[in-house]
């Protein structure tokens, strides 16, 4: 039977801390599991399931909502198709069901692409492609976005990771987030105004337990600590860190207690832009035609 994800492709590579694993699936080129030494990094789903909450799947070309899926382009109001009808907005970008194709693979690497075409509210013409590579402490991942359309496109990338120390409970686990900004949201959950941390509950530069925590928020001014822009911490000191590059300056984290199998999940998710980035500009990178922007992020597990 085809898995609903379609192919999936798994990696291995021996490192210092046991032999890594991942699979990576073709449907929305989702990390569908990772792991090192036996240790689940990322939280994982069944094989028989679609990505619940949009697990380990990416972006493109936007992370998080557009506000009623409206947004203005030279004067000319585009409207997106409204793929969070609750709240009436558009989410997660034009890729999330989208099958990729294989581009390369090695034992410990795979790269996939998949194509944006030009349409409703998004008349822009995208190739894309995205690269899992196991590594000695983690996983690097690498995105790719040429404009092959003949008009300048913007564009933004972001990923849904839910990071976890599989085998310590998720109660015991301590987040850190290296933010200093949060962006406060209505009850659609669209922006209204980006605010310091400091003095909040959502300051998380020190670290918070993460039992206490219910969270469905976007942090900016991102500073990274040797590239972490967050962490979880076991009580025996072993942490699973989410690694940034400068194009990286924002941040979500989501907590679930409705996550199959998992008692609390949390979702790291490293954004080049933050929600509704289309009608504030911020974060958007607008592609010249022919033009190509690489962005880079990843997992690392110490122990």
């Amino acid at each position: 039977m085809i898995a609903p994800t379609g192919t999936q492709y798994s990696l291995s590579r021996p490192t210092p801390l046991g032999e890594a694993r991942a699979t990576i699936v073709q449907v929305a080129a989702s990390l569908r599991e990772f792991s090192i030494g036996g240790v689940n990094l990322t939280q994982p789903y069944a094989e028989d399931s679609v990505a619940p909450f949009a697990c380990g799947i990416v972006l493109v070309p936007w992370p998080n909502r557009i506000e009623d899926g409206l947004w203005t382009l030279d004067g000319t109001q585009q409207q997106l198709d409204l793929t969070e009808p609750a709240r009436n907005n558009a989410i997660h970008g034009l890729l999330r069901n989208t099958p990729y194709d294989l581009v390369e693979q090695a034992p410990d690497a795979v790269t996939l692409g998949a194509t944006v075409f030009p349409q409703h509210g998004y008349p822009f013409h995208l190739e894309t492609s995205v690269r899992y590579a196991l590594v000695d402490d983690g996983l690097e991942v690498t995105h790719v976005i040429r404009n092959i359309g003949s008009t300048r496109a913007p564009v933004a990338v972001g990923t849904h990771p839910f990071l976890t120390i599989g085998d310590v409970p998720a109660e015991q686990l301590v987040l850190t987030v290296h933010a200093s900004t949060r962006f406060e949201v209505d009850a659609r959950l669209n922006p209204v105004r980006e605010s310091p941390v400091d003095g909040t509950e959502y300051d998380f530069r020190g670290g918070r337990p993460l039992a206490e925590l219910e969270l469905d928020d976007a942090f900016g001014g991102v500073q990274t600590v040797d590239g972490v822009a967050a962490r979880l911490t076991a009580p025996d000191g072993r942490e699973v860190r989410l690694r940034q590059d400068e194009n990286h300056p924002y941040v979500q984290v989501f907590t679930t207690r409705e996550f199959p199998g998992a008692d609390i999940a949390v979702a790291i998710e490293p954004m080049t832009a933050p929600a509704n980035a289309f009608n504030s500009g911020l974060g958007v990178k607008w592609l010249e035609p022919s033009e190509q922007w690489s962005v880079a992020w990843g997992i690392q597990y110490a122990a």
